[in-house]
């Protein structure tokens, strides 16, 4: 093998290997944006209501109790409720679902391009 290609290909290989990096997803209100950690109210300051607001149950770890004395173990299934708010940013533009849990951005999606 040529020595000019080997850093080549082990700088290819490492990009490879590396995880995925997300890149850096934001919603554009009123000139000012809104990004992931960003607090649901202030999300309601720079863009408004959403055109679609909808709540899903996240599963979460699912935890056992027993009664005192009880031989029976009962598992009960527990999820935290998680908004995802969609927001038509125009014409030309994405729309933008947005997951909000705990009160927090944490996560941004785009989607079709509006028409």
């Amino acid at each position: 093998m040529n020595k000019q290609r080997k850093p080549l290909l082990a700088l290819i290989a490492v990009f490879l290997l590396l995880p995925h990096v997300a890149s850096a997803e934001y919603l554009r209100c009123k000139n000012e944006s809104v990004n992931v950690g960003d607090s649901r109210a202030s999300l309601l300051l720079r863009c408004g209501e959403p055109v679609i607001k909808d709540t899903f149950c996240k599963p979460i770890e699912p935890t056992q109790s027993a009664a005192a004395g009880a031989s029976v173990a009962v598992v009960v299934p527990s999820c935290r409720h998680v908004d995802e708010w969609t927001y038509n940013p125009g014409r030309g533009q994405f729309m933008t679902t947005l997951q909000i849990d705990a009160g927090k951005v944490v996560s941004i999606k785009y989607g079709d391009r509006v028409q």
